[in-house]
């Protein structure tokens, strides 16, 4: 019987092994060459895609915003700055529970549900992996807070940024208007990559006219990021351009004079150089704290601007339209000249009132309020301006005719807006036959004609317009367009060549005597305003009727409501010689020009041609 070795077929099993080992060597082969093959793709082949996404994973490209322009007056006093601030943002890709992340939040710094609100609006524009804030303006116990729980917060992140700040505020609030947050119908508008990184944005005035100037450029950096997200080491850097600083024709001491002579009244100053069209002044009062803005004001706070019948949104300087009232005269004095309609010496009797031939309707002069009577016979046209003679006006409007008004007076910039570099301008009514058809699909009648010759009716006027008017009195014919900027870095900003009204040197001389008589002589309106002068002006006084008053009724200041009685408004340039400024007033509710607008007038020109002497008083 055969014992078990002696079974044993060695050669089969040595031929098996055989077998199994080739199929073992060929699959390691097979394993090793799909390896290599990997490895091939993975380290040559598609180094650059894997690369890629290492690198997304590892490192981050992060927006660095750049510092907004700065504003400056005319003296380099800064008007508009950037101040630090810490604030506390969420990248949202990075934060595992949202939700529970802000509720937590919430709790430890005592965020309110409206600014979670704020953010996920924010968050709803900005892609997953980009910071969108939460609160601004950090506290330092609420860094300290944040800084001991930070590890609890995965894709929380306290950085530091810049935030626009207005040192005087409320001055200059319509003038430089203010930045606010992005909303979601500027970020569908805007350049992603432009404002990258970027939350705030010029909304009104001076902010939103030059944003492409104060912006900048965004820059970039590369960091390396720890699994937490947070930056280990910059790898490479593309440094931002900040935004150009700009300098202003403002001069603040000017605008702070107006602003206080203006007082709690409502009203409006605009102060020009007028021989460049700078601006020195433009104040609107009230004014407001444009600071409240730029974080995003509160409902509460905003409710209290909005809903105040004072109206402190209101730019009264260039939205604000009023009937000029006397004002105007002078400009209608020289359209008499210029068309041969009048004479310096051409006389009118005024009693007090005018009728129009063949009507029995009375046109009162102003002076019938004052002392029942008019200015007496023989009336010529330097006492009518000097003494603001109504029916002397009433009759040169008669004489003119709409037609002529306009066609003379639109060269002055009636009408139209004066092109100042700032937003939201108003262009006021110059009446036509043609503007009352389209407008109110009516005829022109003759007794409006006389309203628009003394500065009522339908014609309007807002104060900017008013102030270039003067201008192109003061310079005999000069029309500069307004113009707040003055210097870009430090290079003055191309200036634009001024139209001009071409007229006769005599008619210019004529009103320019006249306008120097409503100051310096014993019967001009604003005689009162001209005391203790160091230098000669000339203006004119004017008065904007509110409401009617009825035929045979006296005009009762003390029995109207505040807001019933006249606008007093008062123009005004000097010196007389050669006109450094120009100013326009407006006094809303004031009453008469002369006693509410011209001693505004005279203190705005006195901070500006006396500066050394009236600071130091």
């Amino acid at each position: 019987m055969p014992t078990a070795v002696d079974l044993k077929d060695h050669q089969m099993e040595a031929s098996v092994f055989q077998v199994r080992l080739g199929l073992g060597a060929a699959l390691m082969s097979l394993l090793l060459v799909l390896l290599l093959i990997r490895f091939f793709i993975l380290q040559i082949s598609d180094y650059d895609l894997y690369r890629t996404e290492s690198d997304r994973n590892r490192i981050q490209l992060q927006a660095l915003p750049p510092n907004r322009g700065l504003v400056y007056d005319r003296n380099n006093i800064l008007l508009a700055e950037n101040r630090p601030s810490y604030v506390l943002s969420l990248v949202p890709g990075q934060v595992p529970d949202l939700g529970r992340t802000l509720r937590d939040l919430q709790e430890l710094l005592a965020i309110s549900d409206a600014e979670v609100d704020k953010f996920k609006q924010r968050a709803s524009l900005e892609r997953p992996h980009r910071e969108v804030p939460l609160r601004f303006r950090l506290s330092e116990k609420e860094r300290a807070l944040l800084a001991v729980n930070r590890f609890r917060w995965p894709g929380v992140v306290v950085g530091a940024q810049l935030i626009r700040y207005y040192p005087q505020a409320e001055l200059f609030s319509h003038a430089l208007g203010y930045v606010s947050r992005i909303n979601k119908q500027e970020q569908a508008s805007l350049d992603e990559v432009s404002y990258r990184g970027t939350h705030h944005i010029g909304k009104i005035g001076l902010e939103k006219q030059y944003e492409h100037l104060l912006l900048g450029r965004v820059g970039s950096r590369s960091v390396e990021v720890s699994v937490w997200g947070e930056a280990v080491r910059e790898l490479e850097r593309n440094s931002p351009k900040p935004g150009a600083d700009l300098t202003l024709f403002l001069d603040s001491h000017v605008q702070r004079t107006a602003f206080q002579a203006l007082g709690e009244r409502r009203g409006a100053v605009v102060a020009l150089d007028p021989y460049s069209g700078g601006v020195l002044a433009l104040v609107s009062t009230p004014g407001f704290d444009s600071n409240l803005f730029v974080n995003g004001i509160s409902t509460s706070d905003y409710l209290a601007l909005r809903d105040s019948p004072d109206l402190p949104l209101y730019n009264r300087a260039i939205q604000g339209q009023y009937p000029p009232g006397s004002t105007i005269k002078p400009v209608f004095a020289l359209a008499g000249l210029e068309y041969d309609v009048i004479t310096p010496e051409s006389t009118v009797n005024d009693p007090g009132w005018y009728v129009l031939p063949g009507q029995k309707r009375r046109y009162r002069d102003w002076t019938l309020r004052v002392r029942g009577g008019g200015h007496g016979s023989q009336v010529n046209l330097h006492q009518a301006i000097a003494e603001s003679c109504d029916v002397y006006f009433y009759d040169l409007a008669h004489r003119l005719g709409i037609d002529r008004i306009h066609q003379f007076s639109a060269p002055f910039g009636l009408g139209e807006v004066t092109g100042i570099d700032t937003t939201y301008e108003h262009k006021g009514v110059l009446p036509s036959r043609e503007w009352k058809q389209t407008a109110r699909q009516e005829v022109w009648f003759p007794g409006e004609t006389l309203n628009v010759g003394i500065g009522q009716g339908h014609l309007l006027m807002t104060p900017v317009q008013l102030a270039v008017t003067t201008a192109v009195i003061a310079t005999r014919g000069l029309r500069h367009k307004p113009r707040l900027l003055h210097k870009i870095n430090g290079e003055a900003s191309a200036a634009v060549e001024p139209e001009r009204v071409e007229l006769e040197q005599e008619d210019w001389t004529v009103i320019h005597n006249a306008m120097k008589a409503v100051f310096h002589s014993p019967q001009g309106t604003a005689r009162g305003s001209a005391q203790g002068v160091e230098y000669v002006m000339a203006g004119k006084s004017g008065t904007a009727q509110v409401v009617g008053i009825a035929q045979g009724q006296q005009y009762d200041e003390a029995a109207l409501s505040e807001r019933h009685r006249d606008h007093g408004l008062f123009i005004a340039f000097a010196p007389f010689e050669r006109p450094a400024i120009a100013v326009a007033v407006i006094v809303e509710n004031g009453g008469g020009g002369s006693s509410a607008a011209a001693p505004i007038a005279r203190r705005v020109m006195d901070s500006y041609l006396l500066k050394d002497q009236v600071s130091s008083r």
